[in-house]
């Protein structure tokens, strides 16, 4: 986000492992590493979030892998880890549509279809409570949407319900994701698919009753917002309440 970092600098070019994966995957042979967790970049795979596919996206991720694989490493391959593609953010807001769901389904398919025969191990989505907090609730984060008291300086948004928008697309997605794989590719790649969340669990800060509640409260709110659903198909009563 260029004008929202403390110096100015943007994340456009960091590690550079696009021009140097071969350097890296000798680092992590020597290291001793048997597996290596990485994140597609729907963008440079698909750079305008549908459609055509970027050539030397695509040539570069199956380098990568076949790389790792020849130095036994395996790959673990998150699909979306906070990178929508800014066409889809433009054309109907991201995160707060339903047709992310299908565009992401249709990205997903692209990956188990170009990568699966040698991928075993897949993550639909890094970390899902990070963007909707981030970027719809606190502001924090691309698309920097929120609303007062929650957060500050963001020209528009709704703290109060876009959050719980955006995470309950991206469960959607990831359902839609791992049905996907399931059903037209697991038999003939024999892999593994899940989600990869963040936890920080809470603890009362005093014996009192209220106290154990709100810790109970916080972590249905942090915790359970993804890990209810995923497990029993629905939201912790408390957040339904």
């Amino acid at each position: 986000m260029t004008g929202h970092s403390s110096d100015g600098s943007t994340a456009d070019v960091s590690a550079d492992q696009y021009h140097h994966y071969k350097e890296d995957v000798k680092l992590m042979h020597k290291m001793g590493l048997d597996a290596y967790r990485f994140s597609i970049s729907w963008p440079r795979l698909i750079p305008d979030g549908r459609g055509q596919i970027n050539p030397k996206g695509l040539e570069y991720y199956n380098n990568l892998i076949d790389e790792l694989i020849l130095h036994g490493i395996q790959p673990h391959v998150t699909i979306y880890h906070f990178d929508l593609p800014q066409a889809l953010q433009d054309e109907y807001s991201g995160l707060l549509s339903p047709r992310f769901i299908e565009d992401y389904t249709a990205y997903a398919n692209v990956c188990f279809k170009s990568f699966g025969d040698r991928v075993k191990h897949w993550v639909t989505v890094n970390e899902p409570n990070i963007e909707p907090i981030g970027g719809y609730d606190n502001g924090s984060q691309p698309p920097r949407r929120c609303s007062y008291p929650f957060g500050a300086d963001c020209a528009e948004g709704n703290s109060s319900t876009e959050p719980y928008i955006a995470a309950h697309h991206l469960l959607l997605a990831h359902a839609s994701a791992v049905s996907l794989y399931r059903e037209k590719y697991k038999a003939a790649q024999g892999g593994q698919i899940g989600i990869t969340l963040l936890g920080w669990w809470h603890e009362p800060s005093t014996d009192t009753p209220q106290d154990a509640a709100a810790a109970v409260r916080m972590n249905d709110f942090h915790i359970g917002w993804f890990m209810h659903p995923l497990v029993y198909g629905d939201y912790p009563p408390v957040m339904r309440s």
